[in-house]
């Protein structure tokens, strides 16, 4: 396989793990909606790094420690689903209060009450996003099984490596365009209480069965 074929065949195999529906279209759609475009933006950049830092990783074999070491394997990967269990509570439980308060505007949101539209707003999102994707060791096995079968016989693994990261990076950009434009414009609606609620519960299910994952290690 040349380093053009590489590219082209790993292009497809991340373009459709990009698309498929899971924690990351979650947060960002729910982000969008609820905390504005600049947040948004923030989760986005933040998922992306820690793509590119477990894909350099793996590139330069570190993450392999991770498939060699069972404790290093299950200290990142209940470190992860603590994380995951707590933000997805806090969502889960932010919208019952809600319900037994009866108030559902704006103001009761426990998120939107943080709102920001400037720096803050995307360095706080940055931060979610990143170590929602740092924490998750299934991202790094998953590079460590499938990024070597992509490199080109006689081709720098670090520089080979890196570029198929940018490739998935890049992917993620776009398809994450895509879903911060469908939750601007239906974000009028999306605020709406009723809406909110479903949104918070349905991304809290998601991000909560993400971190039940982890925590049993399927």
């Amino acid at each position: 396989m040349d380093a053009s074929a590489a590219l082209w065949s790993f292009a497809l195999v991340v373009g459709l793990l990009t698309v498929t529906p899971g924690l990351d279209t979650a947060l960002i759609l729910r982000t969008a909606a609820l905390r504005g475009r600049p947040e948004a933006w923030g989760v986005v950049a933040g998922i992306q790094a820690g793509t590119l830092s477990w894909g350099t990783l793996s590139s330069l074999g570190v993450s392999v420690l991770l498939t060699a070491s069972q404790t290093a394997y299950d200290a990142l990967r209940l470190a992860g689903a603590a994380y995951l269990l707590w933000m997805g509570g806090r969502m889960l439980l932010g919208s019952l209060r809600r319900d037994r308060d009866g108030n559902g505007g704006v103001d009761a949101h426990p998120d939107v009450a943080e709102e920001r539209d400037g720096p803050g707003g995307v360095l706080l999102g940055f931060r979610r996003g990143l170590l929602t994707n740092l924490l998750n060791p299934k991202i790094g096995v998953f590079y460590v099984a499938v990024l070597p079968q992509f490199i080109p016989a006689g081709a720098s693994h670090l520089a080979m490596g890196v570029l198929l990261t940018c490739v998935h990076v890049a992917e993620g950009v776009l398809w994450s365009a895509l879903l911060v434009g469908f939750a601007g414009v239906l974000r009028g609606w999306l605020r709406r209480p009723a809406a909110r609620r479903v949104l918070d519960r349905v991304t809290g299910v998601v991000v909560v069965g993400f971190g039940l994952r982890l925590v049993l290690g399927d």
